[in-house]
């Protein structure tokens, strides 16, 4: 996929090209590997930072990827040094700790229900005695946190660990974001993902608190790749079409 003209000489993003490298952290969960050809696939909000090498490539510089399991880990290679940027949903607590460029693309969250379930809708899943399994420290997590007055919210710390408990019977509900859930559904004989929406995310490109030059570079290739249909390329190619879409141009702040 050709990225958007990126100037290489940008003074923003010097200190990229001297280093010869970009960082970038990877939330492992949002990426799967072909079985046959190795190469690495985002799920959902991962897909797009692949297409990273495309910028990259324009800047003359390597990708070197950080895969962390949780997004606290990435936040802290945010905010350490470790990481120069990182792909991730954009909420107000995760915007005290670092920055964030435009949204790139936004997406709802909802709910995978086994086969059998009475849960038809959100309504049906607040209920006393709902047993929703979450991971923790998801954007999607927070806001169900914020509406949540019934059911109770059972947390893991990855997600296939709260499909394993819907699959063995020990939550009623798995609430997470819908491109996720799609894929999961597939894995759970009789599941089915609801049509409602509890809410929405929006996932920009992060930096360290401070780094404002290259917050700002990255603000521009994000505000160009969306005309340009990068971003579109990059959710198509991950089969996510209809499920995640480009998000609307402005900025995040």
């Amino acid at each position: 996929m050709t990225p958007p003209r990126i100037v290489r000489a940008d003074p923003r993003v010097a200190d990229l090209v001297q280093a010869g490298k970009i960082r970038s952290a990877l939330f492992l969960p949002q990426y799967t590997k072909d079985e046959v050809t190795g190469e690495l696939r985002g799920v959902g909000p991962g897909m797009v930072a692949i297409e990273l090498r495309g910028l990259a490539a324009r800047l003359g510089i390597e990708v070197l990827l950080a895969g962390l399991e949780t997004p606290i880990e990435v936040l802290e290679c945010l905010k350490t040094g470790a990481c120069d940027v990182a792909f991730m949903g954009i909420t107000a607590s995760r915007a005290a700790e670092v920055d964030f460029s435009s949204p790139v693309i936004q997406f709802d969250f909802t709910y995978l229900v086994p086969a059998g379930s009475s849960i038809f809708g959100g309504e049906d899943a607040d209920r006393p005695g709902v047993r929703i399994a979450v991971v923790r420290n998801h954007a999607s997590t927070i806001a169900l946190n914020r509406i949540v007055q019934h059911a109770k919210l059972i947390a893991t710390d990855v997600p296939e660990a709260a499909l394993d408990m819907l699959r063995a019977g020990n939550a009623d509900a798995l609430a997470s974001a819908r491109d996720l859930l799609v894929d999961y559904s597939a894995k759970l004989s009789g599941s089915r993902v609801l049509k409602d929406a509890y809410g929405g995310n929006l996932t920009g490109m992060a930096v360290r608190k401070g780094e404002v030059r290259r917050l700002a570079y990255f603000n521009d290739f994000v505000e160009e790749a969306k005309p340009s249909g990068l971003i579109q390329r990059a959710i198509e190619h991950a089969g996510c079409r209809g499920v995640i879409q480009v998000a609307a141009s402005g900025n995040s702040n």
